[in-house]
C-alpha cells in the first residue's frame, strides 16, 4: 500500500506538480485506508464514483494551489449537491441536496476531493458520537472508547489517516473536544468567519464550520480556503482576505497570555492540567508571560448553552414535519398525527430531548424568564472575555476535562453530554475563534488537548502559538500501525 497521504501537505503537492502522482493515487489510496478502518464507522455515505472522476479530470489541469487534488471528509451536517446528507439521523436518510453549500463551493474551487459524509452526532446533538442513528464512531487510539462529538466522524478520518483534512461544525465544542479526544487540530473560527450558509442549523448563534487536520499549518491553510464574505449568510463577516499561516514560525517571546482560573479547576483531570502545566512552564522559558484571570460568569455556561442551543434548535427542528423532504410515516389519519409520529419516529432520544426543553423555553413567559435573562448574562461573558484579550495576546487552557472515556459510558445520562464541554462552551457564547491542539498523552495512552483562545478575527496570532509549541512538543501523534 503507497503511503502518500502519511507526507506532509508541501510534500504531497510537490510530488503532484512534478508529476510523480497523480489526484487519482490519492483517492484510490484513501479509500484503502477507509476500507481497512471500516469498524471505525466515521463514513456514512461515500463519494467515490465521483472522487474517482474528479481525480481523473483533474489529471489535465495544472496544478495551482496547494490544496490541489487532496482528499477531504465532510461532516455530514454539510449540505453537497446530489450526495445524500443525513445529519446522522433517520429523520434524513434519503435526503439528498439540490445545492451545496458555500464551503463546498470554496473547496471545489481549490479542486479537493471530497471522499464522503462523516458520521457525527444526531443533528449535531451529543459529545461522544454515540447519538448517531448510523451507529457510533470509535477512537483509532483505542476502540474502546468514544472519538468526541458532534464532529466525531471526522476526528476519527484525520486521526487515523485515511484523510489529511476533514470539516466539522462547533455549537458548543464540537470541533475541539473531538480534536483533542483524538490527537488532532481543530479550530472553531470567529463567529461570521466561515459561511453558515448550507450548514444544517442546530444552534443559529452559536454554529460554526470549521478545520480539522493533522497539524498547525495544515489547519491554517484550509481556513484560507474556507473564509470569505458571503451575501446568502447575513451573519457573514465582511473582512480583506488573509494569509493564516503568515505569523507561522515567528518568534513568540514577549507574548502575554491569561489562564482562566476557572479551567485549571479540580473538575479538569489532574493528569490533563499537570500537562497543560508542563506547557506552560516551556513558554515560561521561551519568554512568554502568564497571568491567572477570572472571567465573570463562565461557571453558568452549561446552563445557558442549555437555555440558547436548545431554544434554537427547538425552532430550527421544527421544519421536520414529514411535509417537504425527509422522513415521513405511514398510517396516519391526519395532518396532527402525521406531524406527531413522523417527529417521534424519525428523531432519536437525545434530539427529542432537546427539542422539548427548548419548546418550553420558548413557550409563553418562559421565553424572559429563561431566554432573555441567559442572553444577557450571555453579553456579560462576552464583554468579560473581551476585557481580558485587550490586555493579553490569547487565553489558554486545557480543551476538556477528562479522556477519551469508554463507548456506552454516561450513554443515559441526559447531562454528561453538556458537561463534556465545560471547557469549550465558553467561547461560542462569546463568538470567539477556540482551537484543541494535541500536548502529549495520559499514562493510559490518550491524547491530552490544549485550548487557545484569541480575539475576535485573531486566528494568525493563535496559529503562531500553536505551531510553536507544536514544533516545541514535537509529538508523535499517528496512531498505531495495524488501523491503517
Amino acid at each position: 500500500m503507497t503511503k502518500y497521504l502519511d507526507l506532509s501537505l508541501n510534500e504531497i503537492n510537490k510530488l503532484l506538480k512534478e508529476k510523480e502522482i497523480k489526484p487519482l493515487d490519492l483517492v484510490n489510496e484513501a479509500y484503502e485506508r477507509l476500507a481497512n478502518n471500516k469498524d471505525l464507522n466515521c463514513l456514512i455515505t461515500l463519494n467515490k464514483d465521483e472522487a474517482v472522476a474528479r481525480a481523473v479530470e483533474l489529471e489535465h489541469m495544472d496544478v495551482d494551489n496547494i490544496l490541489f487534488g487532496i482528499p477531504i471528509v465532510l461532516k455530514d451536517n454539510i449540505v453537497t449537491n446530489n450526495l445524500r446528507t443525513t445529519c446522522a439521523s433517520k429523520m434524513l436518510d434519503n435526503f439528498i441536496p439540490i445545492y451545496n453549500a458555500t464551503v463546498v463551493d470554496k473547496l471545489n474551487e481549490k479542486k479537493m476531493i471530497i471522499i464522503g459524509k462523516s458520521n457525527m452526532d444526531e443533528f449535531a446533538m451529543g459529545s461522544s458520537n454515540q447519538t448517531s442513528y448510523y451507529g457510533p464512531v470509535l477512537n483509532p487510539w483505542n476502540k474502546a472508547k468514544v472519538p468526541g462529538g458532534s464532529s466525531g466522524g471526522s476526528a476519527s478520518a484525520v486521526s487515523s489517516r485515511i484523510v489529511p483534512f476533514a470539516l466539522g461544525s462547533d455549537t458548543g465544542g464540537s470541533i475541539r473536544q473531538p480534536s483533542a479526544f483524538t490527537g488532532i487540530v481543530g479550530l472553531k473560527p470567529t463567529y461570521g468567519r466561515v459561511s453558515r450558509y448550507g450548514l444544517i442549523a442546530f444552534a443559529s448563534s452559536l454554529d460554526q464550520i470549521g478545520p480539522m487536520s493533522r497539524n498547525v499549518y495544515e489547519n491554517a491553510t484550509l481556513l484560507n480556503a474556507l473564509v470569505g464574505y458571503d451575501e446568502k449568510d447575513m451573519t457573514s463577516a465582511d473582512l480583506k482576505p488573509e494569509d493564516f499561516t503568515r505569523y507561522i514560525g515567528e518568534d513568540v517571546k514577549g507574548m502575554k497570555i491569561a489562564i482562566p482560573n476557572f479551567y485549571m479547576n479540580d473538575a479538569v483531570d489532574k493528569e490533563i492540567r499537570e500537562q497543560v502545566l508542563v506547557v506552560i512552564d516551556m513558554l515560561k522559558s521561551k519568554g512568554i508571560s502568564f497571568d491567572y484571570v477570572d472571567i465573570d460568569y463562565i461557571e453558568y455556561s452549561i446552563p445557558l448553552y442549555q437555555v440558547i442551543a436548545l431554544a434554537e434548535a427547538s425552532s430550527n427542528l421544527a421544519r421536520f414535519d414529514g411535509v417537504r423532504y425527509g422522513y415521513r410515516t405511514s398510517g396516519f389519519k391526519d395532518l396532527d398525527e402525521m406531524y406527531k409520529k413522523t417527529r417521534a419516529e424519525g428523531f432519536g432520544n437525545e434530539v427529542k430531548r432537546r427539542i422539548m426543553i427548548g419548546s418550553y423555553v420558548l413557550s409563553g413567559d418562559n421565553v424572559k424568564t429563561y431566554y432573555d435573562k441567559a442572553l444577557k448574562i450571555r453579553r456579560a461573558i462576552h464583554d468579560s472575555f473581551a476585557d481580558v484579550l485587550s490586555k493579553y495576546d490569547l487565553i489558554i487552557g486545557p480543551t476538556t476535562t477528562t479522556f477519551a472515556y469508554n463507548i456506552g459510558e454516561g450513554q443515559d445520562d441526559a447531562v454528561k453530554s453538556f458537561f463534556d464541554d465545560l471547557l469549550t462552551i465558553p467561547v461560542n457564547m462569546a463568538g470567539l475563534p477556540g482551537m484543541s491542539l494535541p500536548i502529549g498523552f495520559g499514562k493510559n495512552g490518550m491524547p491530552i488537548g490544549m485550548q487557545i483562545i484569541g480575539s475576535k478575527f485573531d486566528e494568525a496570532v493563535m496559529y503562531k502559538l500553536a505551531a510553536f509549541i507544536e514544533k516545541e512538543l514535537d509529538l508523535d501523534l499517528d496512531t498505531k500501525e495495524e488501523t491503517r
